[in-house]
């Protein structure tokens, strides 16, 4: 049985991996078969890898402008490395080596023996969340890793860096097409030919044989191959409209609930602006009633007894009616600027969020173009049929029972 290898660079969706998020392409009801070896937090991960080095850092800082705050965050918004890379392994394709059949099972047993020494092999590419995936067509293995040296004579003593990652393990960078990563993808890939020859399955190595194939046989050959990177550039572009799409509801959501709340405030508004036109209407009642007006002295009475008997008590009761008028005033306005702040914040919260969508936006239309090139390319029709062949695989959502296999890589 002879076999093809590939390696390729993943988008580094744990959310995807660990099946929390599932494309149309998963089926659900092999989910169970999966593996987990490991799914650790990346900034739990950043924390103990880099936390001392930070400190030895700043220590040694005169400028408080130069002190590091947070790694994490300074790699994340950074140019110059990733949070980290993701790289996936598979055997064969969905034509030889389909996750249903027993040759599934035997490249997923093939890549669960390769995964057991893969950190033992990689010191300086700190694994820290793996998964095994039977549910799709395909089994493929995920491998999410942080790449760091220690000893660095420059900056942090211990730091993100790939290039020097690879190169402390040996793997010097040579012309343009041999440069660390392609060397370690070759590493990788001899390791895992020795995996399969102890299960049987020799490695077959793409583009030795086509000088013997006829040019219309090559041509074909070729045609395939373009079809299924094309048929994987799909799938990967319904998995990114899908997780966009998530997003877009979500915020719909947001701004919905929002828009219910803003109406509630209006509302209150409203109705404070109707007691108000209400008072105002009935302030007169304090013009006509007696009790508030100032009687006129009687004849011959004193102005003391005037004062005491009639103004007093008079400028004590509109004082009264003052503060109650008021507090109710106070209250009022205290409940509209509470309301009010509230209104403020949640539209503030809601820009953000509007303005954080807005690059996503951008990235979904041009996924769209995307998938209209590769649907001119390939044909309409041809497309929309392997959509609806994807489609009758989905099952009704549920958790999948994933099974858990430990290893410790901080050994």
């Amino acid at each position: 049985m002879k076999r093809t290898i590939s390696v390729m660079l993943g988008k580094g969706s744990v959310r995807h991996n660990t099946r929390e998020f599932k494309a149309v392409n998963v089926d659900a009801e092999r989910s169970q078969y999966n593996i987990e070896y490991c799914n650790t937090p990346i900034r739990e991960v950043y924390r103990e890898l880099f936390d001392g080095a930070v400190e030895r850092y700043n220590a040694k800082q005169t400028r408080a402008d130069r002190c590091i705050d947070n790694y994490y965050e300074k790699i994340r918004t950074g140019k110059q490395e990733k949070l980290f890379k993701e790289v996936i392994f598979q055997i064969g394709k969905m034509e030889n080596m389909s996750a249903v059949s027993e040759n599934g099972q035997l490249a997923a047993n093939v890549l669960d023996e390769f995964m057991q020494n893969l950190q033992a092999r990689n010191p300086n590419l700190r694994v820290f969340s793996a998964h095994l995936h039977m549910d799709e067509a395909t089994p493929h293995l995920h491998v999410d890793f942080i790449p760091y040296i220690t000893d660095s004579k420059r900056g942090l003593d211990t730091r993100v860096t790939l290039k020097q990652a690879l190169a402390a393990q040996g793997f010097t960078g040579g012309t343009r097409g041999d440069t660390e990563w392609n060397q370690w993808v070759r590493s990788e890939k001899e390791q895992l030919s020795q995996v399969m020859e102890r299960h049987s399955i020799e490695w077959e190595q793409l583009g030795t044989n086509e000088t013997h194939l006829s040019v219309e046989n090559f041509k074909k050959e070729q045609r395939v191959k373009e079809v299924a990177a094309l048929d994987e550039q799909i799938t990967e572009k319904q998995v990114e409209v899908s997780v966009l799409t998530d997003k877009q509801s979500e915020i719909k959501g947001e701004l919905s609930d929002f828009l219910q709340e803003l109406d509630k405030t209006q509302g209150k508004l409203k109705t404070i602006k109707e007691k108000e036109r209400f008072i105002a209407k009935n302030a007169s009642h304090y013009d006509d009633d007696p009790k508030y007006a100032l009687a006129e002295p009687k004849p011959l009475m004193y102005a003391k007894t005037y004062h005491d008997k009639f103004a007093v008590p008079l400028v004590r009761r509109l004082k009264d009616v003052i503060r109650s008028i008021l507090l109710q005033f106070i209250e009022k306005i205290q409940e509209l600027r509470s309301m009010l702040d509230r209104a403020n914040s949640q539209i503030r919260d809601l820009t953000g969020r509007v303005n954080r969508l807005e690059p996503e936006n951008e990235r979904l239309r041009g996924v769209e173009r995307d998938y209209n090139r590769i649907s001119r390319y390939l044909g309409h029709g041809h497309v929309e049929k392997m959509i609806d062949e994807i489609k009758a695989q989905e099952v009704a959502e549920r958790k999948p029972r994933v099974r858990q296999r430990v290893i410790d890589y901080s050994r």
